[in-house]
């Protein structure tokens, strides 16, 4: 995540106050084993890995050498115990030498930073080899049909989320995007993880855990809820969307960017 804000007492960065929002982050976004394939394809068996805006330890890869960078107290201390501390650090400024590691990872932390240009420069900076970013393509966000009932949660992620033309400069080399297809009964809950489960949305937790609804006026939530709540109890929303209930994944906003210098590109 990005530089620290004031009056921010946990030390969340960016835009979102994880010492307020993040409590009960980690019992609704567990990372998804499918997810997690991709991202380790994509490290392509790196040994040393720095995972930037670390979270809760989501997606870093079982074997290897993991540094993990998060600036949120509150974010930290819920790491599980397997997994070894973070460094309270933000992307903007990282505290490595040139090429520290094999590669460097973040996922759904971009969005977060003050300064993303710069954040991805550290990552290339640190990093030998690939620098992969889990992100939401901006352009795609409001495609999702939550846009229909919470216009303005989808409205602010779609503002947050940087352009994907905008990371892949940043980050130079050679550059993939793909696109990553989520599943129907995904652990990791982001709003479009509940693309076949709408009802998970109605629970508070599962709106919290998505940041971008802290970022609209708690009455306003309640009108968006109480209107998708009338939509699945009168059947409205299986109507027109119910053919996604037996849909085992969708290809929705989801992408996986992986950078590799132009000197290690094979």
């Amino acid at each position: 995540m990005g530089d620290v804000r004031e009056g921010v007492t946990d030390g969340s960065a960016g835009d979102a106050d994880y010492g307020v929002i993040g409590g009960g982050y980690s019992a609704y976004r567990q990372p998804d084993p499918r997810i997690a394939r991709v991202v380790a394809d994509a490290l392509g068996g790196a040994r040393t890995v720095v995972n930037v805006g670390a979270g809760a330890g989501s997606y870093e890869p079982a074997g290897a050498e993991v540094v993990a960078v998060e600036p949120s107290a509150a974010m930290r201390a819920q790491r599980p115990a397997h997994l070894p501390p973070a460094v309270a650090g933000t992307a903007e400024q990282l505290p490595f030498a040139d090429d520290r590691f094999d590669a460097a990872m973040t996922t759904f932390s971009v969005h977060q930073w003050s300064d993303t240009v710069a954040g991805l420069r550290e990552m290339r900076r640190v990093a030998r080899g690939p620098v992969v970013v889990v992100t939401c393509d901006p352009a795609l966000v409001r495609d999702f049909w939550l846009y229909e009932y919470a216009p303005l949660v989808l409205d602010t992620e779609a503002r947050r989320y940087p352009a994907i033309e905008a990371i892949t400069a940043a980050l130079g080399g050679s550059c993939t995007v793909a696109s990553v297809p989520i599943p129907a009964d995904c652990t990791d809950g982001f709003n479009e993880a509940y693309y076949a489960r709408p009802e998970r949305l109605l629970d508070p937790g599962a709106r919290q855990a998505c940041s971008a609804w802290s970022f609209v006026p708690p009455e306003v939530c309640e009108e968006y809820t109480g209107a998708l709540r009338a939509a699945i109890g009168s059947g409205a929303w299986d109507a027109k969307y119910g053919e996604l209930r037996r849909r085992p994944y969708l290809d929705g906003s989801l992408v996986l960017i992986r950078a590799v210098p132009d000197r290690a590109a094979p």
